[in-house]
């Protein structure tokens, strides 16, 4: 899979505003996309990779803060830096409440910005890496069979081997056999790591965290 470089995308209507934004990002390394409008960006397509968006507030047509909300409700997760030169309190918190990484008003000093989208890049790094975290570990689960998919669940809810067997029938020592097996296919070193795997299945909606139910 192709890998593409962090991108930084500038939302703002002031042409002067997105020209100094991509000359301030491309001077230190970053690549950039300007766009003139949310519509814009919305209609523009957009390579999986690490990337962060620095949002104007005050925008024709649908304002920034608006966007913002858009965004979280359709499920997509990009971290936003908020700027705009007529900022003021209750503006700040509807922004920080709903996730924005931090809130600028202009003119704002070009290392307050850098800092931000530093900021912003690194919380889009953590979250794709816990999403390939738990994408490998939904993966591996997947490759379990009907019967070790309910050992590990029942395990790894504090039921003990012989307990296991006699929920479902079998002998304590098939019981190990599967577990096992499932330690092995899940990569799990210690019953702990099998425990942190389950929890972010049910967390994640892969299993029905109340039962054994897969």
């Amino acid at each position: 899979m192709k890998k593409f470089a962090p991108i930084i995308y500038i939302i703002d209507d002031d042409e002067s505003m997105r020209r100094s934004l991509d000359h301030l990002f491309r001077s230190v390394g970053f690549v950039t996309k300007m766009h003139v409008s949310t519509q814009e960006f919305l209609a523009t397509s957009r390579p999986d990779t690490e990337a962060c968006l620095v949002l104007d507030i005050r925008l024709q047509g649908t304002s920034g803060l608006d966007f913002q909300q858009q965004l979280n409700e359709a499920g997509v997760h990009i971290p936003i830096v908020l700027m705009t030169g007529h900022g003021d309190i209750p503006m700040s918190v509807r922004g920080m409440k709903a996730g924005a990484i931090d809130f600028l008003t202009k003119p704002f000093r070009d290392q307050d910005m850098l800092d931000a989208v530093a900021s912003a890049l690194k919380v889009d790094r953590k979250r794709r890496a816990s999403h390939e975290l738990l994408a490998d570990i939904e993966e591996k689960f997947q490759s379990l069979t009907m019967r070790e998919r309910q050992v590990m669940l029942m395990v790894t809810k504090g039921l003990l081997n012989k307990q296991v067997a006699g929920e479902l029938g079998i002998s304590e020592v098939t019981v190990k056999i599967h577990r096992g097996s499932v330690m092995k296919k899940m990569g799990a070193r210690t019953l702990p790591d099998l425990v942190r795997m389950a929890d972010a299945l049910k967390q994640r909606g892969t299993v029905d965290a109340s039962n054994t139910t897969v």
